[in-house]
């Protein structure tokens, strides 16, 4: 499975263990020597067991990404002296343990305090991701537009810009199998449109690279009608909440 995502053009692996509550530091140890044995790539060490993120750090080769730490005081005090310590890329949650929030200038809040707690602890902002924790447009449609904006406020909120990331997949959660690479490429393009500069996602999913790769060779110009095709620009609007989103939206 590395070998195939690394062929198909990813920068990072992201290897995600869960809780990991019993056998995490082994298990996350194991994991990293195993596949950087194979292939010569980055890791993003994915799991809320901080004991297992450092083991994963001890022997990973290369700088690797920690996935992740959030707003919330207890994360900042276990996962940015990790970063620190082992010189490693960190993803920080807008999130703060009080729910998910429910507006931008919210977001725009949690991330700062995520650049501020990364300062305390040593941390530089250029090794910091801001992630604005995408929600799935199947029940929550109405959150798809604010967490674009986040994204592109996030970008201002230091210079040079902050880096962001998104897990992709999000997007399209609950959705039929059929329709999640649809929604899922539709949103990244409109995410890059407004600064993203990273997501999690397959780069085996050839059309997503595609258009990826077309929004890429336009920089900070990005046409959405010179990139997608015409099921795609309906789900743009689907995604800014001009069509009700349904299963069935493109057959209406």
């Amino acid at each position: 499975m590395a070998k195939e995502q690394v062929a198909g053009g990813a920068d990072y692996l992201d290897v995600n263990i869960g809780p990991a509550r019993k056998g995490g530091p082994e298990t996350m140890e194991w994991l990293v020597r195993i596949i950087q044995q194979e292939v010569d790539m980055p890791l993003s060490l994915d799991t809320t067991n901080h004991e297992a993120i450092e083991a994963g750090l001890k022997v990973h080769r290369g700088r690797a990404i920690i996935n992740s730490t959030s707003a919330a005081r207890e994360r900042m005090e276990t996962m940015f002296p990790l970063a620190a310590k082992y010189d490693a890329d960190i993803i920080g949650l807008a999130l703060a343990g009080r729910g998910m929030p429910g507006s931008t200038e919210e977001r725009c809040t949690l991330a700062m305090d995520v650049i501020a707690g990364a300062a305390e602890f040593g941390v530089n902002p250029e090794s910091l991701y801001l992630d604005p924790i995408v929600l799935a447009v199947n029940g929550m449609q109405e959150f798809a537009m604010p967490i674009l904006e986040a994204i592109e406020m996030f970008c201002s909120l230091n210079e040079p810009p902050m880096k962001t990331v998104v897990g992709l997949s999000n997007i399209s959660n609950g959705a039929p199998e059929h329709m999640r690479g649809i929604l899922n490429r539709t949103y990244l393009v409109m995410a890059m449109q407004r600064g993203l500069t990273a997501a999690i996602c397959d780069p085996n999913e050839e059309r997503l690279m595609e258009v990826v790769n077309k929004a890429s060779a336009m920089g900070n110009n990005i046409v959405l009608e010179d990139v997608l095709n015409e099921d795609e620009l309906k789900t743009v609007e689907v995604l800014k909440g001009n069509i009700l989103y349904c299963h069935s939206y493109l057959e209406t």
